[in-house]
């Protein structure tokens, strides 16, 4: 099982970014996907996640600015991120379980300046 997280980079608040996880390795449209952050002296968080029937949740402080979506014929998920603020800074992690177990692709930068 293989997760690649891309997208990160440096915005300024009120930006947009989006992020891509490929995966490989697993049937990527019959499993749970989720994009997960850490900051720094943070523990790691969820941040989103959507099942193999497209139903999303989000954490409440991402609401209504972040979109969580995926591409099963391109095995890639997707998080748009609009209305960035500072407290977004984190490296952003994609993850699934796979016979019960956590993977957890490297993760990607994001940084928010005010």
């Amino acid at each position: 099982v293989q997760l690649q997280a891309s997208g990160g980079g440096l915005v300024q608040s009120g930006g947009s970014l989006r992020l891509s996880c490929k995966a490989a390795g697993f049937n990527f449209s019959i499993h749970t996907v989720g994009w997960y952050r850490q900051a720094p002296g943070k523990q790691r968080e969820l941040v989103a996640d959507i099942t193999s029937g497209h139903t999303t949740n989000y954490a409440d402080s991402v609401k209504g600015r972040f979109t969580i979506s995926r591409d099963n014929i391109r095995r890639t998920l997707y998080l748009q991120m609009t209305s960035l603020k500072p407290e977004d800074t984190a490296v952003y992690f994609c993850k699934t379980m796979y016979r019960n177990r956590e993977y957890w692709g490297r993760g990607t930068l994001v940084t928010v300046s005010s």
